[in-house]
């Protein structure tokens, strides 16, 4: 049996609205084991990226536990949140998020100068990363300089560059043309073999739909439907 990564109990997120509230997450229960390629889908406002941010520490839970590596991110101080992010969890978001006046390569490295790894170590780990989503060649180029299918390779090398257990994707084709997504989407895919990393996603894009083995369907913050789709593979 899989190790259970995440763990998602009687999950509710409320947010005042004037003198109502909004409750984008109502009663959730799900788990995640280690590498599982899984999405949250459903229309805008359905409650993904809510989820997506609180499974990331970046926001807590107002009812139920979520449990991140085994530690709960409801009780996590600002300082332990950080250091589970950094740890142990990549982000890849829609924008790229990229620094355009660092290099590609310096962009990659910086969640490792975090990590206090060597210049050595640094080097190895960036020029890997580069090779596995096919940019090698362009480490000294900057973002600008970048087409918005490398930029967003760059992302994903970034994300991925630490070898964390845990890699978020917030709508990551949604600035992309149709060829670049598949060329995204394969690489993510190819990752999630080779590294048995957890990839989970926030999206409603079909050609992001087509890689998942595991479709969450939310609507109106609840899950409507669980579905495993373990021979979901799109050929090159």
């Amino acid at each position: 049996m899989n190790k259970k990564i995440i763990e998602i109990e009687d999950l509710v997120k409320r947010y005042p609205m004037g003198e109502a509230e909004f409750t984008a997450l109502k009663r959730i229960n799900l788990t995640f084991e280690k590498g599982e390629f899984a999405g949250f889908v459903g229309p805008s406002g359905s409650g993904k990226t809510t989820i997506l941010n609180i499974i990331g520490s970046l926001d807590t839970p107002t009812e139920g536990r979520v449990s991140v590596e085994g530690e709960d991110v409801s009780h996590l101080s600002e300082k332990a949140s950080a250091r589970l992010r950094k740890e142990h969890i990549g982000f890849i978001f829609q924008s790229f998020n990229l620094l355009p006046v660092y290099t590609v390569f310096e962009n990659v490295e910086l969640s490792l100068l975090l990590l206090k790894q060597s210049a050595a170590a640094r080097k190895k780990a960036v020029t890997q990363a580069l090779e596995w989503v096919g940019l090698q060649d362009m480490a000294r180029k900057k973002p600008p300089q970048l087409s918005g299918g490398e930029s967003q390779r760059v992302a994903i090398a970034r994300a991925i560059v630490k070898r964390p257990n845990i890699v978020l994707a917030d709508e990551p084709t949604a600035n992309l043309d149709a060829e670049n997504a598949h060329i995204i989407m394969r690489t993510m895919q190819r990752l999630n073999e080779e590294l048995k990393t957890t990839f989970i996603f926030a999206t409603h894009d079909e050609k992001v739909m087509q890689y998942l083995k595991r479709k969450i369907h939310l609507l109106d913050g609840y899950v409507d439907k669980d579905e495993i789709l373990e021979s979901n593979t799109v050929e090159s």
